[in-house]
């Protein structure tokens, strides 16, 4: 494993599962649980980490890896269940909220897929779920691409035999921890960009460094900022999820007229939401923000598709206290534009490789340390996820909806998972039972965050954009 994908896995804990999951809605009838089953099958051979399990080295002597599960059986992790004719949303949510709140068994495989029959109009779902130590959001993205047909009229291939590659003994991880504690950092120090000579890899650094020391006057300004703690504290076993949407053409709009990027748009319709949260909770104050966390993918195009994380993070303090949504616009669109610089200049993989040098005893010990004393820095969670524009389809039954899982922890209360599909855009809320009594208040509030800046959008002339903007930045 990655030093990042590590972490992930040793933040594990009874009240704080890390995996990612969505939940994907489709045209009926629905298939046989065989069917998909089979499907499932035929598609392993493309992606060979969902038959391998976890293994740890002894005495954590290096980071754990992965081997293949001569136990692998595909009915354990394929699961199949209904709601009551004619299940609706709300069911579904709540039936999704227990499943996606509920662990992986870590001693197999890191996933399930559960077929969900009886929806409303004759329609069905698939809960999916997998770990964070496996897959970013991004590479998530493109494994969708395994399990998803661009057409409704593919044929299936046959599902092939597999046979599982040895494992190794105890005493082969142990050795062959020693050896990469000894090589790996100096690959490592040898591949770092612009370090070619140690005179490039210190000059390098110091830069990262200077550029680092230039963003301590924002980080002194976020520590005394005021924030609601309310949405921070001890997290529970059980999640509350849900889900609100938005037409993609809405948020285009509202940038067009009023500037900045989607993303912007996006983070300002959910300000308002946690404005009304608040507001509702009697914890609104004029000063107040709400510090989210925003991953960020740093994913050359070339990596698109490998499992390991490849993610780095911004923290963006949401004026919840601003009643005025074009200043709130503003304040984030300032802040974001400040990101963009800092992470030009810094580069975010180095630093996220540096990781490979911590012992992988001491990382251990250090994530579980941070999870178990909670996240005091961030309030929220907020991450979107770029998907297809273009219909899928599963076992030639069209996808018409699909809601991101995002996982909560150490401290940090609430979680918002952002996924476009076709003109849709969606937002899926996890967020801790006991402490999120009101979560549709905060779902209800980002929608109508989107509707005031829809409004606003109306009313203002249209600003001038580049003659040539990048899909990123337009993201």
């Amino acid at each position: 494993m990655s030093p990042t994908d590590a972490g992930f896995y040793y933040a594990e804990g009874e009240n704080t599962p890390l995996h990612v999951g969505s939940v994907a809605v489709f045209e009926g009838p629905a298939p046989s649980y065989g069917d998909l089953v089979r499907l499932l099958l035929s598609k392993l051979p493309l992606v060979p980490r969902y038959r391998q399990r976890v293994r740890e080295v002894p005495l954590n002597l290096g980071r754990p890896m992965w081997v293949d599960d001569p136990h692998f059986q595909i009915l354990y992790h394929v699961r199949h269940t209904a709601l009551p004719r004619p299940g609706s949303d709300e069911q579904l949510r709540n039936l999704a909220g227990r499943v996606l709140g509920q662990r992986l068994d870590m001693a197999k495989p890191l996933w399930e897929v559960w077929l969900v029959e009886g929806l409303a109009d004759d329609r069905w779902a698939i809960i999916s779920k997998v770990h964070h130590c496996m897959v970013d959001g991004i590479a998530g993205t493109d494994l969708m691409q395994v399990i998803f047909d661009l057409s409704p009229d593919v044929k299936q291939a046959e599902p092939k035999e597999w046979t599982a590659q040895r494992s190794p003994s105890s005493a082969e991880l142990l050795a062959g921890a020693v050896q990469d504690a000894l090589a790996h950092p100096l690959r490592q120090l040898t591949a770092l960009p612009g370090s070619g000579t140690a005179t490039r890899t210190a000059k390098g650094l110091l830069g990262s460094g200077k550029s680092l020391a230039s963003s301590l006057p924002s980080l002194a300004r976020q520590a005394t900022t005021p924030m609601a703690r309310t949405l921070t504290g001890p997290i529970g076993p059980h999640r509350r999820w849900a889900w609100t949407d938005a037409q993609f053409e809405e948020f285009k709009a509202a940038r067009t007229a009023l500037g900045g990027t989607v993303n912007d748009v996006v983070l300002t319709a959910i300000t308002r939401g946690f404005r009304d949260l608040l507001q509702g909770r009697g914890a609104l104050s004029d000063k107040a923000v709400v510090r989210s966390m925003v991953p960020v993918s740093v994913r050359r195009p070339g990596e698109r598709g490998s499992l390991d994380n490849r993610v780095s993070a911004v923290f963006v303090d949401l004026p919840v206290g601003e009643p005025d949504p074009a200043e709130r616009l503003a304040r984030i669109r300032r802040q974001m534009d400040d990101y963009k610089r800092s992470m030009q200049a810094v580069d975010a993989r180095s630093i996220i490789a540096m990781a490979d040098f911590v012992a992988p005893t001491l990382l251990s010990l250090g994530v579980r340390a941070a999870m178990e004393l909670g996240q005091f820095w961030a309030q929220a969670v907020t991450t979107n996820v770029p998907g297809p524009r273009v219909p899928l389809y599963v076992l030639g039954k069209r996808m018409v909806s699909a809601h991101a899982y995002v996982p909560i922890g150490g401290g940090t209360r609430v979680s918002i998972g952002i996924f476009s599909y076709l003109n849709t855009m969606t937002f899926g809320i996890n967020a801790d039972f006991d402490a999120f009594p009101d979560v549709d208040v905060l779902a209800t509030g980002i929608r109508r965050g989107v509707d005031e800046l829809t409004e606003l959008a109306g009313k203002a002339p249209a600003k001038e954009k580049p003659a040539k903007e990048s899909a990123a930045a337009q993201q």
